[in-house]
């Protein structure tokens, strides 16, 4: 998943497909822990998922803020 696929998004979409990134994180936290020798690549890829869309939320919210701003 890349960042500029992830800007054409809407953040509703956005918010949705961070729960359910973070739901899978959950769910592995727990398969890794009876596996001896875990995917650890398949964890990073998760939290790096995880932070590029929560840093896409946080830009349209500046930007929204930025709007307000400007319209007063």
């Amino acid at each position: 998943m890349k960042a500029i696929e992830l800007r054409g998004r809407q953040a509703d979409d956005l918010r949705r497909e961070l729960e359910q990134l973070r739901r899978q994180q959950f769910d592995m936290r727990f398969q890794w822990q009876s596996e001896e020798n875990p995917d650890t690549s398949h964890e990073r890829k998760l939290r790096r998922d995880i932070a590029k869309i929560k840093t896409v939320l946080r830009e349209l919210e500046l930007a929204a803020e930025g709007e307000e701003a400007t319209d007063i």
